[in-house]
């Protein structure tokens, strides 16, 4: 899941907040909260997020309201080595787009990660 095929580059808050269903307040304060979620700011002083802000905004927000894990949980499982899925970050398992699901758990992971990319383009196709 690595992107959104969103088509700009930078978003605002705004823009942010109607893309995830989040309101502005929360987003400024899962910032403080998140060291991870540290999105640049223009020369005006407005936060500017790419699609990877947005993709940990998601995630954050999955761990949270979805799976009710405090915030305190969420950083425990955004800081973990694994993504609290039982795969590896990026960090510590890099693979080439040709390399095949090698196991059970992996193929499971993958599936995974494609439903929850179908419901984030499901509930983009429904902002929109």
């Amino acid at each position: 899941m690595k992107d959104f095929g969103l088509k700009k580059l930078y978003y605002s808050i705004s823009e942010v907040s109607k893309l995830t269903g989040l309101e502005q307040y929360i987003l400024r304060y899962w910032e403080t909260e998140f060291d991870s979620l540290k999105p640049s700011k223009n020369r005006a002083g407005n936060r500017i997020y790419t699609n990877a802000d947005i993709k940990l905004i998601l995630k954050i927000k999955k761990l949270l309201r979805d799976e009710k894990y405090t915030i305190e949980g969420a950083k425990k499982i955004l800081s973990s080595p694994t993504n609290g899925h039982g795969t590896k970050t990026k960090s510590n398992s890099i693979k080439t787009a040709s390399s095949a699901p090698s196991g059970k758990s992996e193929i499971r992971s993958l599936k995974r990660d494609l439903e929850d990319l179908r419901d984030f383009l499901v509930d983009l196709r429904s902002k929109l």
